[in-house]
């Protein structure tokens, strides 16, 4: 298997011009993608940022040239629905020409909630994104589309500007009857490293790539790094359902006064030491991931792509 080595551009915490030129440095720094996120709202105030995702990504477009560059993930169902996420991904397919790659997922209440209307449970949200997908996938084409379905209605739309082929989509599934869903539906899959899900998508026919992220806080000093971590991204100890719920960064701030240190430390991977990380990796590439992007938590991205550069890369690139 080769490793596509990817960069998180995290968006809930720098600011547009800074998620520019990091991405213009990963470039530099020979990571093969760019995995950027597409939220209206930062999970906890202390991240503090979380602008519009394709405007960032029409910048990223002028000045990069190598780097793909994958959305992980939009939800096409409520805040940004399927005729806009068809309009502004066949745009900046367009700028990017084979370097994009979209991905979907059904969502979390946090940055969906905002349209007023009520937040469905999970099997409708799958529902309605099984929808959305078919209608991107048909707008994509540039034809004349109305569409009149159970959850969107379109009435005689065309994209007069789409790219030559279509970028890869990619569905997100973190169980395995959406694993299942993402085989039917997707180009590829996006999940964590679990085997069961992957080896359900791939048992109902899936294929393509599998994207997953690795979450670290590089620090000199291990402990340091934990008090980062915990600071800056509280919300990898909020387990589950939790997570898909909670509508506010207020909610989510109440909930990670439950969360210690520790326990963030158990899903990031804090401090200079590269084994824990090459380990997790070649787990991953043993479940079946294929793509791996490193989201380094905190604002000392310097001191990551240093580390990047001196230690972590070679050592992965062994694998």
């Amino acid at each position: 298997m080769t490793l596509s080595l990817g960069y998180t551009l995290s968006s809930e915490e720098h600011p547009p011009h800074e998620l520019v030129a990091l991405g213009r440095r990963a470039e530099e720094h020979r990571f093969d993608y760019l995995s950027i996120s597409d939220h209206l709202h930062p999970w906890v105030d202390a991240q503090g940022h979380s602008p519009f995702v394709w405007s960032v990504l029409g910048a990223l477009a002028q000045c990069t040239e190598r780097v793909e560059v994958a959305v992980g993930v939009t939800c096409p169902i409520r805040r940004f629905p399927p005729l806009l996420a068809a309009h502004a991904t066949a745009t900046v397919a367009c700028l990017l020409p084979g370097r994009f790659t979209f991905g979907v997922g059904s969502g979390e209440a946090l940055n969906e909630h905002v349209t007023g209307e009520a937040w469905p449970a999970v099997d409708i949200r799958q529902d309605m994104l099984r929808e959305a997908i078919g209608l991107i996938r048909e707008l994509w084409r540039g034809d004349l589309v109305t569409h009149r379905g159970e959850h969107f209605q379109v009435e005689a739309a065309r994209l007069y500007d789409v790219p030559e082929q279509p970028p890869p989509l990619i569905v997100s599934a973190f169980g395995p009857k959406a694993g299942r869903m993402a085989a039917e539906l997707g180009d590829g899959l996006w999940t964590h490293p679990d085997p069961e899900v992957i080896d359900a998508w791939r048992d109902a026919g899936g294929s393509g790539p599998v994207y997953s992220q690795v979450s670290l806080c590089y620090d000199a000093s291990a402990d340091k790094a934990r008090s980062i971590a915990r600071e800056h991204w509280p919300n990898a100890g909020i387990p589950g359902q939790l997570s898909q719920d909670l509508p506010t960064p207020k909610h989510f701030e109440m909930a990670s006064t439950l969360v210690t240190e520790d326990v963030v430390a158990e899903s990031i991977h804090c401090g200079p030491d590269p084994q824990p990380i090459v380990e997790t990796v070649r787990s991953a590439m043993e479940a079946g991931v294929d793509h791996l992007n490193f989201h380094q938590i905190g604002p000392d991205q310097d001191g990551f792509f240093r580390f990047w550069d001196e230690t972590l890369e070679p050592a992965l690139r062994q694998l």
